[in-house]
């Protein structure tokens, strides 16, 4: 393994700074709970590690002007733990829900999640099908990009050289909105998701869909969304028929892999099955019901 440079920077613009100035391999240290198991395991070797948990403004959840903002250094256990956050977006707690055991969500971070930029990764899709933006900052300054941008393959981004991701901002839903993730793993804990999907669900006050958004996950090289979704349940009571479509309009947006873990018609099969029993869950909380 090469020599680590480790850095712990006071300011985002250091931070900035030292991501940019250098000429090897970087890492950012949020949670950790990626970054050190590929350090442990040789996975990768980078020249320098920085640390952004100390710097001030990237904790935190909070409200704003239409919606909520939570830091790049939120914890997944911060963030289930919000009372009003966690209310207002069910879905994207379902899959914080599922980054790992509960010692991990007490680390890990939904911009580690994201960063890592695994296809199969599960606050990922949620936050897509939410429209929630990430706010980035480098060396040419801040910009926000919708976190569908993010992800550009396996272990790739589209963040360029010194940029980091300092905040979420998640704008608020509709009334009668509901928002929901499922995953299949051969396991019920502990596992990595051979399918996920994230439905959200916009209702008006007769219970016809006026909007809806769907995310999946490992079943393509990166998160998706799927456009057509919408096409499929709006203007509908979300009926059998109307998820029906759901299904056949989820498995033709699959692209995925065979591997040890699932082939593809497996997974185009399931896509399909999950869109239909994650819907049902949007649904159900749109109309107010259980969360």
């Amino acid at each position: 393994m090469t020599d680590l440079r480790y850095e712990a920077p006071a300011t985002a613009d250091a931070a900035i700074a030292l991501l940019a100035k250098a000429t090897g391999t970087t890492r950012i240290l949020a949670g950790g709970t990626d970054v050190l198991v590929q350090l442990h395991a040789d996975m990768i070797e980078p020249e320098l590690v920085v640390d952004i948990k100390r710097i001030p403004g990237l904790n935190g959840i909070s409200r704003e002007a239409g919606g909520w903002r939570f830091g790049a250094t939120a914890t997944g256990i911060e963030l289930m733990d919000h009372e009003g956050f966690s209310k207002a977006w069910p879905g994207i707690i379902d899959g914080v829900k599922l980054i790992g055991s509960m010692q991990v969500k007490g680390r890990a971070t939904v911009a580690g999640n994201l960063c890592n930029a695994s296809p199969a990764a599960d606050s990922v899709p949620p936050l897509m099908s939410s429209g929630v933006i990430a706010t980035v900052v480098g060396p040419n300054g801040k910009r926000d990009i919708p976190v569908s941008d993010v992800c550009t393959g396996p272990g790739k981004t589209s963040l360029a050289k010194g940029e980091i991701v300092t905040s979420f901002f998640v704008p608020d839903a509709p009334p009668h909105s509901g928002s929901a993730y499922l995953r299949f793993t051969p396991r019920t804990e502990m596992d990595i998701a051979v399918v996920g999907v994230s439905v959200n669900i916009t209702l008006d006050a007769s219970g016809t869909c006026t909007a809806a958004t769907m995310a999946l996950g490992a079943v393509a090289e990166k998160p998706i969304l799927v456009p057509d979704a919408a096409k499929a349940l709006v203007g509908t009571k979300v009926d059998e028929a109307a998820l029906d479509k759901l299904a056949a309009v989820a498995s033709a947006a699959c692209r995925p892999i065979d591997d040890k873990r699932g082939t593809k018609i497996f997974r185009i099969k399931v896509a399909g099955v999950l869109a239909k029993r994650t819907a049902a869950i949007a649904l159900q909380r749109a109309k107010g019901g259980a969360k």
